[in-house]
């Protein structure tokens, strides 16, 4: 997630049809003797659907590859336990990372150099070149595979919206009018008009990054070690006052301050949240894991300030392996990822194979996201398989349309997550205390957030 999108002209696409120029399979010799990986599947609380689908995915590769046993293990990415995970074994050979981590983990050799392997890919040369950077450590070195790039997104009640007397088709597309929208939310239903993660875990302080990205400030300048912190930007008061004016002034957040990306998620899917952020790419886990009743979805561009920085915070996900995998099963490790993460991106039978299993099993197939490789690509595999979208695109169609009007800037470079760490206590500040001094807690959170950087943490 760190330095994607700047200057870049990026075109939503819904995450099935995405492609790249005409590439084919890496092609490696089957392991002589059997093998067995284990890969990362869904997250934990998945749908029994969702489970099948996964299933059936492993069947046809094993069916494809009878020298290579898979066995799916539940997976959520966590940045707080990933080391304890790595130092007792726990990870499987393959799983995902966010773009944010991706880097430094590749730095410290916690996972896998592949550089040899992917370069086998022939669709290895027409990844976005900033997107490939993601997967780069500063010597050169390829440590995953980029699968998959979103934007923060604001995801909206529909139902809510329409017994509020708002029009759905109409979200928000400024702060001030946000506010009031949520204000009219709280008010008419009795739900949370506007809700934002709150939890020390990272996430308190990613949403904060994001809305501040809105207005046009930054946490940091710089990359590395001797990258400057900036958390105490005028943009991130704005942000925070912002935040503290819908929470006391208005109520329109509810009662509950602790969300965290699960939470909040399963909150919005049962009706409890009238708007709130998170990646545009958030439709499946919706579906698969908290049991969205898609009528009510909405989705719609992040509302932009006037001015020439603001911007819409971008990210994604990558492919890795465990460091420890070496030889036939780094080989079977990446014809995996060749074959579950990459090839319905570059191969019409893939794609169509892919997307037939989804629809089986009753999975989402169009979730809007953003291209790895072109937008020739995109329009080409958008023809493959348009016939089995079964997202409502016209529900997304203000994020569809209006995203190609904003700028998608990185997340902070250096020290991403421990910058989020520092800002989640100014945050849960905010929620719990009405007087809270916003200034000095955040020249408080900048010297942790400076420190953290200085020592590469």
């Amino acid at each position: 997630m760190k330095s994607i999108f700047r200057a870049l002209t990026l075109v939503a696409v819904p995450a099935a049809l995405l492609l790249a120029v005409g590439a084919a399979s890496m092609a490696t010799a089957a392991p002589r003797a059997k093998v067995t990986i284990s890969v990362a599947a869904l997250r934990p609380g998945s749908s029994d659907e969702a489970k099948k689908q996964f299933n059936d995915n492993v069947a046809l590769f094993e069916k494809q590859h009878p020298n290579i046993d898979v066995k799916a293990t539940e997976y959520a990415w966590n940045g707080a336990t990933f080391a304890a995970q790595l130092a007792a074994g726990r990870l499987p050979t393959v799983f995902t990372v966010p773009f944010t981590d991706a880097r430094t983990l590749g730095e410290h050799r916690q996972v896998a150099d592949i550089t040899a392997a992917i370069k086998r890919f022939a669709y290895f040369k027409k990844f976005q070149a900033t997107i490939i950077a993601e997967a780069t450590t500063a010597k050169g070195r390829v440590i995953g595979v980029p699968y998959a790039a979103y934007a923060q997104a604001l995801h909206y009640n529909r139902a809510l919206f329409k017994q509020a007397g708002l029009n759905p088709n109409k979200p928000p597309t400024t702060w001030a009018q946000l506010r009031k929208y949520a204000k009219q939310i709280a008010e008419r239903t009795g739900q949370t008009g506007y809700a934002q993660m709150g939890l020390n875990d990272n996430t308190a302080g990613w949403i904060a990054t994001t809305v501040t990205y809105t207005l046009g400030g930054r946490m940091e300048k710089g990359r590395g070690t001797s990258a400057t912190a900036t958390l105490d930007n005028a943009y991130t008061v704005q942000a925070l006052n912002l935040l503290r004016q819908m929470r006391w002034t208005d109520k329109s957040m509810g009662s509950t301050y602790d969300y965290t990306w699960p939470t909040i998620n399963q909150a919005f899917a049962a009706g409890k949240i009238g708007m709130f952020i998170n990646g545009s790419d958030i439709y499946t886990f919706l579906v698969q894991a908290a049991s969205l009743d898609p009528s009510i979805y909405g989705i719609a561009p992040l509302p932009l300030a006037k001015n020439k920085t603001a911007g819409v915070l971008g990210g994604g996900s990558i492919a890795v392996v465990r460091p420890d995998t070496k030889g036939a099963k780094l080989d079977a490790a990446m014809k995996w990822i060749d074959f579950f993460y990459m090839e319905k991106l570059v191969k019409k039978p893939a794609a169509l194979r892919d997307a037939r299993i989804l629809v089986a099993n009753k999975q989402p197939v169009g979730v809007p996201a953003f291209p790895i490789f072109n937008k020739k690509q995109y329009d080409l595999a958008n023809s493959w398989v348009k016939p089995y979208i079964n997202v409502p695109i016209t529900q997304m169609a203000p994020f569809l349309r209006g995203v190609f009007k904003q700028n998608l800037y990185p997340e902070p470079a250096a020290s991403t997550q421990s910058v989020y760490h520092a800002l989640d206590p100014v945050v849960q500040a905010v929620f719990s205390d009405r007087n809270a001094n916003i200034n000095d807690l955040l020249a408080q959170a900048n010297d942790v957030a400076q420190k953290a950087i200085r020592e590469g943490k």
